[in-house]
């Protein structure tokens, strides 16, 4: 088991007495060189559980394991230096998460500097071949992020993480911001990156279709919690959670003839408060097979078939 964690959350204190559950006991696993993927809708908490499980965000509670490892419940400079070697993020925004005043070579290349094990020549050699495996032109590396488009952007992001050879990267909804021919590029490129270094991926997104094909498991989150987990092709193919059935009922088919005639089931009333959340089912208030006590009763984890669970009281 590469990454685990056991009840991992996430408070923001927003005020007196007010507190934030953006992610609220989150127990999951990660084998080695396995893909998992993050669904939700977006405020479910998928980016901020992701920051928090490599330390970008200190933990409220619960526990993080990385390797048989625990992992600091707060990094520390140290930590950061000593871990950002193994771990890495790929960011949703590919520009804001660039140094505008940094050129490509250093942006890329900052990660082996820190490092201090390289020379600069050396770091430039390694800069320009990551530039190559990722599609770009290694004479482009003394231009500044304006400079390219948010495909080209997004593949300096990818780049940058995956030039210290991880073993596992957070990809927090890389393709979001990308046209659809590109994102098909860069989901064929993550693949590629994971066969060649044997990366183990988070893979956070909201496109339900795209998760089932990149992903080896799938995660469905909901304001904070984790409603579903099991096998892609099993939790699509076979949603057992009210809240995934509806999402993907609500992922459209691809054929426009099938789209128009099929019937469209929305999600109807509004998102619980996810500030002092008390006990129940987080889906509670928008479910339309809700029994009496799921307000009031918090549903444990229930086991549908290998490897396939779900939170959910008509289960229990």
């Amino acid at each position: 088991m590469l990454i685990e964690t056991k009840d991992l959350k996430k408070h923001f204190e927003i005020g007196r007495n007010q507190i934030l559950h953006a992610v609220d006991g989150i127990s999951l696993q990660i084998e080695e060189n396995e893909i998992l993927g993050l669904v939700g809708e977006s405020g479910s908490g998928k980016s901020t559980f992701g920051k928090t499980l490599i330390g970008l965000h200190p933990r409220t509670s619960g526990s993080a394991t990385y390797n048989g490892q625990l992992l600091p419940k707060s990094f520390s400079a140290a930590d950061h230096l000593k871990y950002s070697k193994e771990l890495q993020m790929i960011f949703q925004d590919p520009y804001s998460s660039l140094n505008p005043r940094m050129t490509v070579l250093d942006i890329v290349g900052e990660g082996l500097m820190i490092q201090g094990e390289m020379k600069r020549n050396d770091i430039k050699d390694q800069v320009a071949q990551w530039m190559d495996k990722v599609g770009l032109n290694a004479d482009h590396m003394s231009r500044y992020p304006h400079e390219f488009s948010g495909g080209q952007r997004q593949r300096i992001g990818i780049a940058r993480a995956m030039i210290i050879k991880p073993r596992f990267v957070v990809c927090d909804e890389p393709i979001s911001a990308l046209d659809v021919s590109v994102q098909a590029q860069v989901v064929n490129l993550l693949d590629e990156l994971k066969r060649d270094l044997g990366l183990t991926m988070l893979f956070i997104a909201h496109d339900l279709s795209m998760v089932r094909y990149v992903s080896d498991r799938m995660a469905v989150m909901y304001l904070g919690s984790v409603v579903e987990s099991g096998p892609s092709n099993e939790v699509f193919f076979n949603p057992q959670h009210p809240y995934t059935q509806l999402l993907i009922e609500a992922n459209p088919e691809p054929d426009p003839e099938l789209e128009r005639k099929r019937q469209h089931v929305p999600i109807v009333g509004e998102i619980t408060s996810p500030i002092n959340l008390g006990a129940g089912c987080r889906f509670a208030d928008r479910c339309p097979k809700a029994l009496s006590h799921c307000k009031t009763v918090t549903p444990k984890q229930t086991q549908i078939s290998d490897k396939h669970t779900v939170s959910c009281h008509l289960f229990e």
